[in-house]
């Protein structure tokens, strides 16, 4: 059956035009003023997107699912956080695949795909993290990339003896990395630093999670970004720093930028509108709040938000990762070390984005879409299938109400999560219809679609 929106305002990330939208299939096949609907095969459904906008389906390309993290694990499953995806008008998630030092890297990417198979409402694919570079881990990372479709790698400079790589390591996969085409996401820290930090904290007595911030200041965090960098320079590896949350570190990337490292910077939404005051409250309720990097002074919002505006940093995505408050953070009551990190934002971020970016002067309509969209899309092989409005594209997209007014909450969440790190914001602009592939698969912040319609975006390495 065909899908055909009329009078929206199509915006992408350099386009802005009124025209309907015919999808026939899974594709967009015409962008013209007027379609004439008797025109078009019997069944047809029609949406009248007037005064709305129309945006391509929008891509986070970083969020974490099935999580095994400090002893235990994610809340959300495929079926929760696709769902909640897609209320918030996101169609494609990119998920990070983590598995544990003794893990083989393919016995993980199928564990991880497993969880996604079938359960997936939205597209989906993954980076698959690299947490060891022995002879056996090699051959399987390179399968990974060239075989499954996965030309993504992810490297943390964070988590001492769990998820780094010595630098002897991290050479090698670099070197191969180029080889391959493949671009490597990185955490960026510095894991002795942090360890060593941690330590001190703690024997002081210092416990609680406002504590955790000072033990991976600002400094820390652009140490990581140069060592990575330093190494991309030597390699000719392309290298893409996830979750950039502070001026320090995004200058350091800026620096590697200027001399000719191919590196590309993200920031995340969390870091855009919550700051270091939120971890510090008290009655642990600072837990909630508790990720890596941390929540910074909020100055270096406005730094982040111009670099986004100038487009030097590429992408926003979320670092979705869902614990519950009351079973789950509170496992680090005595020592901040032990709490699960992450504040789910997976179906929040547009609108947080639309809210306190677009609304507010920061950004306008076409930077949302090329940070939220297209550039996530380009940089990792899915662009023009993904990303944009045209003619062959797939047909997900957004019609988007502007003016609609809400205040965010936990009963409102498809998330399993038991809280809302943004209980009672208002926020202006919603996600009113969102297709996959032009399927509707939500309505109005509400999943009305097929469980099953997501598939695994097999992709091409484009970084040699």
């Amino acid at each position: 059956m065909g899908l055909l929106i009329t009078g929206g305002r199509i915006i992408t990330a350099t386009d802005d035009e009124r025209a309907d939208i015919y999808c026939q299939g899974e594709a967009i096949t015409r962008i013209e003023a007027g379609i004439d609907s008797s025109t078009l095969p019997p069944g047809t459904e029609v949406i009248d997107a007037t005064d709305k906008y129309v945006f391509p389906g929008f891509i986070d390309p970083h969020v974490h699912v099935h999580l095994p993290f400090m002893g235990t694990n994610a809340k959300d499953d495929w079926t929760t956080a696709s769902q909640a995806a897609l209320a918030g008008g996101t169609t494609t998630l990119i998920e990070m695949i983590c598995p544990g030092p003794t893990d083989e890297p393919r016995a993980a990417f199928e564990e991880w795909y497993a969880q996604a198979q079938d359960k997936a409402a939205c597209d989906f694919t993954f980076h698959m993290s690299a947490v060891r570079f022995d002879e056996l881990a090699q051959s399987q990372l390179r399968d990974i990339a060239i075989d499954c479709g996965v030309p993504s790698f992810k490297v943390f400079l964070a988590y001492k003896g769990a998820l780094d790589l010595p630098d002897e390591h991290l050479f090698g996969l670099l070197t191969m990395a180029k080889k391959l085409g493949v671009i490597v996401t990185a955490h960026c820290e510095n894991a002795e630093l942090i360890d060593a930090m941690q330590k001190r904290l703690l024997s002081e007595g210092k416990t609680g999670p406002e504590w955790h911030e000072p033990s991976r200041p600002p400094a820390v965090e652009a140490e990581g970004v140069h060592h990575l960098a330093t190494f991309a320079e030597l390699t000719g590896a392309h290298i893409y720093t996830v979750h950039t949350s502070c001026m320090d570190a995004v200058d350091a990337a800026l620096a590697a930028r200027a001399r000719g490292v191919n590196v590309w910077i993200e920031a995340v939404a969390p870091h855009l509108v919550l700051d270091k005051s939120y971890a510090e409250q008290p009655d642990f309720e600072g837990a909630k709040y508790v990720m890596s990097p941390p929540l910074r002074k909020k100055w270096h919002q406005r730094y982040l938000w111009n670099h986004i505006r100038s487009r030097a940093i590429s992408t926003i995505g979320t670092d979705h990762a869902p614990f519950d408050f009351a079973a789950q953070k509170t496992m680090g009551r005595d020592a901040f070390t032990k709490i699960p990190n992450g504040i789910p934002s997976v179906s929040e971020r547009i609108d947080l984005l639309h809210t306190f970016g677009v609304l507010t002067g920061k950004i306008d309509l076409h930077t949302l879409v090329d940070a939220c969209s297209t550039q996530a899309a380009r940089i990792f092989g899915l662009y023009p299938r993904k990303g944009t409005i045209r003619v062959g594209a797939d047909a997900d997209l957004v019609i988007y109400d502007p003016n609609h007014t809400r205040k965010l909450s936990v009963k409102d969440s498809l998330s399993a999560v038991d809280y809302n790190a943004y209980e009672g914001w208002e926020v202006t602009g919603r996600s009113e219809v969102v297709t996959v592939r032009g399927v509707i698969q939500a309505r109005e912040g509400a999943f009305v679609g097929e469980q099953s319609r997501g598939q695994l975006l097999k992709r091409e390495p484009t970084h040699f």
